[in-house]
């Protein structure tokens, strides 16, 4: 089974974005389920259900979030709903839903998790359940339900705690992938125990910005200390990054692959 996790799609530059590659993608790659990170979808914030819908019909079969999933009042149906595969994270208190569902492919059954890291932006001291401990009650109560794959996102600032978790899990997921700071790092691999895992997927929007903002929203309350707010950037190259996973029978990974297109 190849699973595709692409990352933070980033408004409507990165909705495009996905409208322009995912349906050839799962053509060419054989590609069986596509999991997107869906927090920042909707003007950089949460995702809305017309944008949902856009989404679908791309090509993306679920949807993880992280510290703004639930911003949007419309997107809490959704949640809610065992049989959309939406979610936000499992271990963030505020969040409705239960932060993981069951996703059908045409042969397949995948458990599809996402969890919030302890340290998230402006949210930092925010309330957060441990996530090592959220998993590990979730695994442990869907051990018996029939799965074959499961897929984390693991949505946080800090690298430590990206990589931890997927040595933590390693041997116990297929997929294990970090998400949030919209920079692809270098280190996809899949683990010893055959999880695959990469600490930062990257995002899907415009290529010179800051993780999709204009420069110019930003430097002023940087070097100025000026209150400005985040204008998204809808100019110039755009890039698309994910990660393709192939998962063998007994549900752990036997290859992954970072994939990262750059478009004038």
């Amino acid at each position: 089974m190849n699973i595709l996790y692409v990352g933070d799609v980033m408004g409507e530059v990165g909705i495009k974005v996905i409208e322009k590659i995912l349906p050839k993608l799962r053509q060419t790659k054989g590609i069986d389920l596509v999991v997107a990170q869906a927090e920042n979808v909707s003007d950089g914030k949460s995702m809305t259900v017309a944008d949902y819908r856009r989404l679908k019909k791309a090509g993306v079969d679920a949807f993880t979030g992280g510290n703004h999933t639930p911003t949007k009042e419309e997107i809490i149906p959704l949640l809610n709903d065992p049989k959309t595969p939406v979610m936000g994270p499992a271990n963030m208190p505020d969040c409705p839903g239960p932060g993981y569902k069951y996703v059908n492919t045409i042969q397949s059954i995948v458990l599809v998790i996402s969890l919030l890291g302890q340290t998230v932006g402006k949210g930092a001291g925010r309330e957060v359940n441990n996530p090592l401990k959220a998993i590990d009650k979730i695994l442990e109560q869907e051990k018996a339900t029939k799965k074959d794959a499961i897929v984390i996102n693991f949505h946080g600032d800090f690298s430590s705690e990206k990589v931890v978790i997927g040595h933590y899990l390693d041997g116990r997921a297929s997929v294990v992938v970090g998400d949030h700071w919209h920079v692809p790092t270098a280190d996809a691999r899949v683990l010893p125990g055959r999880t695959a895992h990469m600490t930062d997927v990257g995002m899907c929007g415009a290529l010179n910005s800051s993780l999709g903002v204009t420069y110019d929203s930003i430097v002023p309350r940087w070097r100025d200390g000026k209150q400005t707010k985040n204008q998204l950037e809808t100019n110039g190259p755009t890039q698309f990054n994910a990660v393709l996973v192939s998962v063998g029978e007994n549900g752990l990974a036997d290859s992954i692959e970072h994939i990262q297109q750059i478009f004038d």
